[in-house]
């Protein structure tokens, strides 16, 4: 099975990114520039490139009180949203110690999910 490469990657995340944009504007966007990123999930498409270093899964974060990169689960997000408080997607290392004890790794499937990306028209 060939290996998926950046030059598949990249196009494929600006395609969806542009998508969720257009499809729900006032919840997503899929530009860099701070303003009207307020109250929205940036979708950083730009990120599918060899020399970015995007923190992966279950890494701390270098600040003062280091948070963990987490994989969620959808009823998260929607609890989020719903209540207008990106807090409720903060996680300390304990916090996420538990949630992995709790639900098991929400990650696991993507090591091995083999899957076919779609072909884009230019």
């Amino acid at each position: 099975m060939p290996l998926i490469t950046y030059e598949q990657t990249k196009p494929l995340a600006h395609a969806v990114a542009d998508l969720l944009q257009r499809r729900s504007p006032e919840l997503v966007v899929s530009e860099m520039a701070k303003t009207g990123r307020t109250g929205k999930v940036l979708i950083d498409w730009r990120q599918n490139d060899p020399h970015k270093t995007t923190v992966s899964v279950y890494s701390l974060r270098a600040n003062e009180h280091p948070t963990v990169s987490t994989p969620l689960q959808w009823s998260e997000v929607t609890a989020c949203r719903e209540a207008r408080d990106p807090a409720l997607l903060t996680f300390e290392v304990r916090e996420v110690l538990a949630r992995v004890a709790e639900h098991g790794d929400l990650f696991a499937e993507v090591a091995s999910l083999r899957q076919q990306l779609p072909a884009l028209g230019s």
